[in-house]
């Protein structure tokens, strides 16, 4: 597992990370959320070896990040923010040297399992910086997989891909889950909705949420509140409003949301549209918004 210890670390006067303490255990996919400057990217570099903290630890699986740092990376893989690599490299080049580094007994058919689950046939004797963004973000997943990592830390691995590519970096890793340990940075909250089924926030280095994606969407005000779509929703808002179960009603963008005061809404505003006979458009229960959760988390927090 990950287990980090009152982790924190300074920069003259100022805390980027502040006592942070977690575990991650296999199976989990941890979505790391916070605002710019939340220190999440700091956080990651800590985990991995690249930033010894000013205090506290981190082990991974079971070797500690400081006293035990060459065991502790064996275990993992990272893709840093913005994917470093040698651009005047080709890509099966940087493949070759990274499997040499890494001392990996049958570097040709890990070289070839990760240009396979990369898509980089294509570009294998091109050099990394003749890439696009995309091709290039694809590079540094290939390097941080091609161990077969048991533990693998992902700072916006999608950033830079269009929707197909970053559909295909989700199934990867989704794929991947069942028996590694994922650790994702992102600001794509859709993103941590369709693969992590955990989700952290952390903003000024501490943290203000741990909880699964569906946990993080129920406290959102929109939980089982129904929306409408139709004619006259001033009337309808004011008919709807004198239901029990309706807490409040509320008109946005010409749709109609009535929040819920008790259980039971959703059958209740269905009777009344039968009844009064509207013609309705739309109808549908909302799950929540993850988006409102996360601003509401972290308000007042931007760095």
């Amino acid at each position: 597992m990950i287990e980090a210890i009152d982790l924190r670390k300074e920069y003259g006067g100022f805390t980027a990370v502040d006592d942070l303490s977690f575990t991650v255990e296999p199976g989990q996919v941890l979505g790391f959320l916070g605002p710019n400057g939340a220190g999440k990217s700091t956080t990651m570099k800590m985990l991995t070896g690249f930033l010894a903290p000013t205090a506290g630890t981190a082990r991974i699986n079971g070797h500690d990040i400081g006293s035990d740092s060459l065991a502790a990376r064996r275990c993992m893989g990272y893709l840093p923010e913005g994917a470093p690599s040698y651009g005047e490299m080709t890509v099966g080049a940087f493949l070759d040297f990274v499997a040499r580094a890494r001392e990996i007994d049958n570097p040709a058919a890990a070289r070839g399992a990760a240009v396979e689950r990369l898509a980089l046939g294509g570009v294998l004797h091109q050099s990394i910086e003749t890439l696009s963004k995309g091709f290039r973000r694809r590079v540094g997943l290939a390097q941080a997989i091609l161990h077969d990592p048991q533990v693998l830390i992902l700072d916006e691995p999608t950033d830079g891909l269009d929707p197909n590519q970053k559909h295909e970096v989700r199934r990867l890793i989704e794929d991947m889950s069942s028996d590694k340990i994922i650790v994702i940075s992102t600001h794509i909250l859709e993103e941590v909705e369709a693969v992590c089924n955990r989700v952290m926030v952390i903003a000024h280095g501490r943290m203000l949420a741990d909880d699964t994606p569906a946990g993080m969407v129920a406290r959102s005000r929109y939980h089982n509140a129904v929306t409408l779509v139709l004619d006259a929703p001033e009337q309808a808002a004011s008919v709807l409003s004198e239901l029990p179960q309706v807490r409040k009603a509320e008109i946005r963008d010409g749709e109609l949301t009535v929040f819920p005061a008790s259980e039971g809404l959703l059958p209740a505003v269905s009777r009344v549209v039968a009844e009064r006979g509207w013609d309705v458009a739309e109808l549908r229960l909302e799950a929540g918004r993850f988006d409102e959760v996360f601003r509401e988390i972290t308000k007042g927090e931007a760095a």
